[in-house]
Formats: C-alpha cells, sequence, structure tokens
C-alpha cells in the first residue's frame, strides 16, 4: 500500500494516508510507521472506524502494551480489555461522571503537559489514542516536541543540564491536584524512575529535552530550586511556535511518541460525553525497529 505523510506543522506532526488500520500490518507497514515516527513524532490518521480490538491489534504490531495506572487505582473500568486505556468522562456504569469524580481527576491530570508513563522504567514509547466521540466544543489535544526544544536551548543551558537527571513519579500529578488518598502500599506501586534531562532519541539519533509534569524532582539539587527549574525548561518546551493543537473527529487515530514529545488534554464542557480509547506500548529494545 502506497502511504502518503502530510506534514501539518514547521517542527513535526504530520496526517498520514494509505492505509487502512482496521487490517494487519505487514512487516513492511510497520518499518514505514516507524520510520514516519522517528521524523515527525507524532502521526494523525482521518476516518479509522477501529473497533476496541482492531486498535489493541495495531498497537500490538509495536511492542507489549502498558496498562500504566491501572497498577496503582485497580478501580472499576468500563472497557473489559485491560489493555485499553479509557480516556474519557464516562463512569464504569457508561454515564458522564460526576464533576469531583476520580473520573474526572484524571482528566484534569491529563491537562497538564506529560509524557505518557514516564514514571515506569521501560517508559512508554508510543501511545495511540482513537476518537470515538466528542463534545460540542474543547477537548482539543496538544503536542510539543522535545528535540526541538533541546535545539533550541542555549549554550548556558545545554551544558547545565548536560547531565543531571530527574525523578518521575506516578502519582506526582494527582498530588498536585489535591487527591492524596493514596495508600502506601498504592505509592510503592510504581516506585519513581529516573532519566537524563538531556537523553538521546533512539530512532532518530537526535538529543531530547526529556521534561513534563511528572518530573518531580532533580537528583541533588534542593526541591525549591529543582522544581523551578523544571518548570522553566517545560515552559521553554512548550512554548506556542512548538505546539500543534490537534482538533478531534469521530475516527481519527492520532499516534505519538513519548520519548520525544510532550502533549496535553483542553477543557471541555464536562457534562457532556467526551471518549477516547488509548493503547500503548512499552519502549523495550526489541520493541520497535530503530530506523534512523
Amino acid at each position: 500500500m502506497s502511504f502518503h505523510f502530510k506534514p501539518l506543522h514547521p517542527i513535526f506532526f504530520a496526517e498520514a494516508s494509505g492505509l487502512d488500520l482496521t487490517q494487519p500490518l505487514s512487516s513492511e507497514d510497520v518499518q514505514a510507521i516507524n520510520s514516519a515516527m522517528n521524523e515527525y513524532g507524532v502521526l494523525l490518521w482521518r476516518g479509522q472506524p477501529l473497533t476496541a480490538q482492531q486498535q489493541i491489534n495495531f498497537a500490538k504490531s509495536f511492542g507489549p502494551l502498558d496498562i500504566g495506572l491501572k497498577r496503582v487505582f485497580k478501580r472499576p473500568e468500563r472497557l473489559e480489555d485491560e489493555r485499553l486505556i479509557d480516556i474519557s468522562n464516562i463512569d464504569a456504569q457508561g454515564h458522564v461522571a460526576k464533576r469531583d469524580s476520580p473520573k474526572n481527576l484524571s482528566n484534569f491530570a491529563n491537562q497538564l503537559w506529560h509524557s505518557d508513563s514516564s514514571f515506569m522504567n521501560p517508559r512508554a514509547a508510543y501511545s495511540m489514542l482513537h476518537c470515538v466521540t466528542t463534545p460540542s466544543w474543547g477537548g482539543t489535544t496538544e503536542f510539543a516536541d522535545l528535540r526541538h526544544a533541546y535545539d533550541t536551548l542555549d549554550d548556558r543551558t545545554r551544558a547545565e543540564i548536560q547531565d543531571l537527571k530527574a525523578e518521575h513519579f506516578a502519582l506526582h500529578t494527582r498530588l498536585m491536584l489535591g487527591d492524596d488518598a493514596y495508600t502506601d502500599d498504592q505509592k510503592k506501586e510504581i516506585p519513581p524512575a529516573i532519566w537524563p534531562l538531556v537523553d538521546t532519541h533512539p530512532g532518530s539519533g537526535r538529543k531530547v529535552l526529556f521534561v513534563g509534569v511528572h518530573a518531580r524532582q532533580i537528583l541533588g539539587w534542593p526541591t525549591a530550586e529543582s522544581r523551578m527549574y523544571l518548570q522553566d525548561l517545560l515552559e521553554h518546551a512548550t512554548q506556542r511556535e512548538r505546539v500543534y493543537r490537534h482538533e478531534w473527529q469521530v475516527g481519527d487515530m492520532v499516534m505519538w511518541d513519548n520519548r520525544a514529545t510532550l502533549h496535553r488534554g483542553r477543557r471541555y464542557d464536562i457534562s457532556e460525553r467526551r471518549e477516547l480509547r488509548r493503547t500503548t506500548v512499552n519502549d523495550t529494545p526489541d520493541a520497535l525497529l530503530r530506523t534512523f
């Protein structure tokens, strides 16, 4: 099948066409998608009427699937397969969730700049988000390229962060938002992961400024100074000219590389249904084809 990639932003992000995602991928398809992901960081497919199982099958072509924070919460789920992450405001009974529900707390946490599962080792490689229902307004998703963020750092900052490492903690965003009702066992379920602030993206070979809201501490630095510096770096990475905003349509599939990009959801009327399904694959040495 003939692929076509149309850039939608000067720095990254492209619309892909020429492939029916409801059908099994060939090894050549996987290699072509990996190559495009290494170049663009985020790919969009329009008009893909995927079932839940078809989305899982597509994701499995790129590595082992990750269930993320389900390891901690262990709450009743609306979607039967735990490998599907329910990015919605719909409760386990299929109703729009109450404003102060744990479901909406997750939605608010998703409105912070992050990369999926940076708090785990192995961390997430690709995420794939499929749109099922859209609200009447809002609910867009924004993306930023961390490779370009590194490229545009000044020389002094590059030298300063070259050998620094940061601790990423799963519940950091939840605690920030006032949700502190976690047991010690829950907090230990996913211990913090340590990642360098300056990393190398394995697919493109480019340097990455690996920041995001899950990063809570620079190793060896005082907490206050550490968090303010991490915030400065995050603001640099997400300046307006470096951000692409995606307006969702039903049937959209967006696939992004968590090792090279950040994303966040935007506000919408949480009394209206918004439903997307996410699948995420772990970054293991043999999970993805490394094509430079």
